[in-house]
């Protein structure tokens, strides 16, 4: 997608500060209301500038939200993260969180910095006469797209948030102190907007009439169908999800790509796979996933931090003949001159030159092929991916009536791409294949935003975390209903007091 800055400004603004004559400043241009929204370049930069925010909108702030953060809600505090830091992300890998958290309060940031782009875009935009109604249609699509990801988002964290929409735009209120949205609610707002962009969004980019490049980067109508598709699953709408996930399938345009370790690597900015994903170039608009993710001391992806790792519990539950095992950093010797690898327990002391790892890096964010010395590196992330579609689709299926020949096929689909062994058709119940293919979205959406959400649709979070707990002896803390969602941040709650924490 091409690169553009803009400046979103709310109006009207409230400036409150202290002046002395000597620092008065010159202004030489200022945007406002009157002189920005005039042209067809002007709204496809307000489009862009929402886009940037799923990333970060500026250098320094390239670890927010998609691109890192996010990660911490949805992965370390499952079976599947850990991390060896203490501070926030320590409490959330061991189930230790509270509403001072940090990273819980970024989460809900950076989500409402998108939504609040969205707003204002969306509201300048239909006012817009310099532009045509296809052009109108398409831009609006396209920000109502990443505010349904941002509230999709919020929802699965926190339940029932705050709605705000253009609609707020005209007649702020600044003192207001609004109730939470019920989750049903929002969603109703979603699969709205969501089916208007199916309807308006091409399949892709090429030769498109609006944007002169293939941004592959830009919301799809497969993109909209398949976050309708996730909307229905959270909803436990088996029949919706089902048949949604038929239609992005029937749209012919995406396949699995046909490795996995491939599927990630820097040099792989999009694929047949991708239908939504941030896109980042390390050169001009860089991510810090390697950073975060990449293995400690090691000699080629070095300065790296392993600070968004994977508990050793999980990489052992992998088949040895699954490729997906080896999209990982087990042994390496390091810069340090120890091998590091893992211990054969958990209090073991590791020998002279050795050193035993207490959780393990990933490829997926970090491969040896990539910006191996940089500071910022171009790996996309996939928000939604075509493996996605085939397991939900499964998943739908076997809720509906049990597991029937074409929900093994789609399962073993995603396992035959990673060698992984395929399951026996009339060897599951619906039970025994709901627990197979919670396992099998474990294998394959690690540190992809998906796996706490898994955990709690199926009902397992409390058995699977807390069992992992015990077992790397920790204390097991899951309680449901009560950590179905995530306590609002502490922040918030000060500001607007209809945030209730008393039951999470």
């Amino acid at each position: 997608m091409k690169k553009y800055s803009f400046v979103l400004l709310m109006i009207p603004v409230l400036l409150l500060m202290a002046c002395n004559k000597n620092l008065d400043a010159k202004v030489y241009s200022t945007i406002t209301s009157q002189n920005a929204f005039l042209t067809e370049s002007d709204a496809i930069a307000a489009v862009n500038a929402v886009y940037a925010r799923l990333k970060g909108p500026s250098v320094g702030d390239n670890y927010t939200y998609w691109t890192v953060r996010h990660f911490a809600l949805t992965d370390l505090t499952t079976d599947v993260g850990h991390c060896s830091y203490g501070g926030d992300p320590g409490q959330l890998s061991l189930a230790q969180w509270n509403s001072a958290n940090g990273l819980l309060a970024q989460d809900w940031q950076y989500a409402y910095k998108l939504i609040s782009d969205a707003n204002n875009s969306i509201y300048n935009i239909e006012k817009m006469t310099t532009i045509t109604d296809a052009q109108k249609a398409q831009f609006l699509s396209e920000i109502k797209f990443c505010r349904s990801v941002a509230y999709y988002d919020l929802t699965t964290a926190f339940g029932p948030v705050i709605l705000s929409t253009e609609k707020d735009i005209a007649n702020p209120s600044y003192t207001s102190q609004p109730a939470p949205t019920s989750v049903a609610s929002i969603d109703s707002l979603l699969l709205g907007d969501l089916t208007t962009a199916a309807a308006t969004l091409p399949l892709n980019y090429q030769n498109n009439a609006i944007y002169s490049t293939n941004d592959v980067g830009r919301a799809t109508k497969g993109a909209a169908m398949t976050l309708m598709t996730k909307i229905y699953l959270r909803a436990k709408q088996w029949q919706s999800a089902a048949d949604m996930a038929k239609q992005v399938m029937d749209l012919g345009v995406y396949s699995l790509y046909p490795s996995y370790l491939g599927l990630f690597t820097e040099a792989n900015k999009w694929c047949s796979e991708n239908i939504f994903s941030v896109l980042c170039d390390a050169n001009t608009n860089g991510a810090e996933l390697m950073n975060h993710f990449g293995p400690l001391n090691h000699p080629v992806v070095q300065n790296r931090w392993q600070y968004y790792a994977v508990s050793w519990d999980f990489w052992n539950s992998f088949d040895s003949v699954d490729d997906r095992k080896w999209c990982f950093y087990p042994n390496y010797t390091g810069t340090d001159g120890l091998i590091h690898t893992n211990g054969p327990t958990l209090t073991a002391t590791a020998p002279a030159g050795y050193y035993y790892m207490p959780d393990i890096a990933t490829k997926k964010y970090a491969d040896s092929l990539g910006s191996v010395t940089a500071y910022y590196d171009g790996h996309s992330v996939d928000i939604l991916r075509y493996a996605d579609v085939l397991l939900s689709r499964a998943e739908a299926l076997n809720e509906l009536n049990g597991p029937n020949t074409e929900s093994f096929d789609l399962i073993n689909q995603v396992k035959a791409r990673s060698h992984a062994k395929q399951l026996v058709a009339g060897s599951y119940t619906q039970d025994s294949f709901r627990d197979a293919l919670l396992q099998e979205r474990g294998w394959e959406f690690f540190y992809e935003g998906k796996r706490r959400e898994d955990l709690i649709r199926m009902n397992k979070y409390d058995v699977i975390v807390n069992a992992y707990l015990t077992r790397i002896g920790q204390t097991p803390s899951i309680t449901m209903p009560k950590n179905t969602y995530f306590p609002y941040p502490l922040a918030q709650v000060q500001i607007d007091p209809n945030l209730d924490n008393s039951d999470r």
